[in-house]
């Protein structure tokens, strides 16, 4: 498969204006490159594990649009049939027009390109590099372990369709914290488990099993990959699909009093109303591990807790982020 890519270079002010005006064209879904910084609330609500390093913002912003290719060298706009070199002059002509506008527009400089299939998932590969959080290493599998580090324990894992791979510091936390409350005889429910990985890292470090429930069909493939990645025996570890704030059948699932640590990695806003089936699940002196939690809403998960029952036993921090621990008594 063959893509047109067109890519304009302009300013961060008028990135809106250009994305806009070239949708009505045809032109969907903008690669917007630039180097805003990302705000707090952008930050939470993207809740992504990789992030390409990037520079001090200078006003410049590039803007790329990818247009599969018919057989024939055309794209179709609007149903419209476009060579290469109408799609240069359709694209310079809504640029012109723009210049009406009291807006600085940058050089506008344009390049139309064809490229190969687009391999989305290795893109990656120039961003995800082995990592360590303590005696972890997290190793993708492009990369090998170096001998120096044979003697930590490895989880094999590669960014895919399902979020987390262990860089974003909300998931460190969670594996800190979760370190400290681990038995043999643990029993975990992972809420939002996403790839799985908080559930796998435990049974790695010794627990006895892991139930874990997602919102998201994807999880299950992802779930399922990692464990064979990580040779992982995946009797221990069980997944459902579902809502387990409101859903009968799901709570019923995970089952009440049951768990010595219930562990979720989401949202701040999400986990206030997760609490009291977080708490049902718990059992009498179990822990409720919760991370996601962007600088600033801490409290307000610490005040869900106590309101649930909970005595509050930590809130610890790295970067912008917080994890707040919890004791059902």
């Amino acid at each position: 498969m063959k893509w047109m890519s067109i890519r304009i270079k302009t300013t961060t002010q008028a990135e809106d204006l250009i994305v806009g005006s070239l949708y009505l064209r045809g032109l969907e879904g903008a690669q917007i490159e630039d180097h805003i910084p990302l705000t707090p609330l952008e930050k939470e609500q993207m809740f992504v594990d990789i992030l390409p390093e990037t520079e001090a913002d200078d006003g410049t912003a590039y803007l790329t649009f990818y247009v599969e290719m018919e057989s024939d060298g055309h794209v179709l706009l609007n149903d419209t049939p476009y060579t290469a070199d109408e799609v240069r002059d359709m694209v310079t002509e809504e640029l012109e027009e723009l210049k009406c506008f009291d807006i600085d527009l940058g050089d506008l400089t344009l390049t139309v390109d064809e490229t190969e299939d687009i391999d989305w998932i290795n893109n990656w590969k120039k961003y995800f590099h082995q990592f360590t959080i303590d005696d972890l290493l997290v190793i993708p599998s492009w990369e090998t372990v170096a001998p120096e580090d044979t003697d930590k324990k490895i989880l094999h894992i590669d960014p895919g369709t399902a979020f987390g791979t262990g860089m974003h510091e909300t998931t460190q936390l969670c594996i800190r914290e979760m370190k400290k409350h681990i038995t043999p005889d643990t029993r975990l429910l992972d809420v939002g488990t996403g790839s799985g990985i908080l559930g796998i890292i435990a049974l790695m470090y010794g627990i006895a099993s892991v139930r874990a429930t997602d919102l998201d069909p994807c999880a299950v493939p992802a779930v399922d990959d990692n464990l064979t990645n990580n040779h992982i025996d995946k009797s221990l570890f069980e997944l459902k699909i579902g809502n387990i704030i409101d859903d009968p059948a799901v709570q019923d699932w995970a089952g009440y009093d049951t768990y010595d640590i219930v562990m979720a990695n989401i949202l701040a806003d999400v986990l206030v109303p997760l609490m009291p089936s977080a708490v049902r699940a718990c059992k009498p002196g179990g822990v409720i591990i919760t991370s996601g939690i962007i600088e600033g809403k801490e409290d307000m998960v610490a005040s869900a807790m106590r309101e649930n029952g909970l005595k509050v036993e930590s809130i610890t921090a790295q970067g912008e982020w917080r994890s707040v621990t919890g004791r059902k008594s």
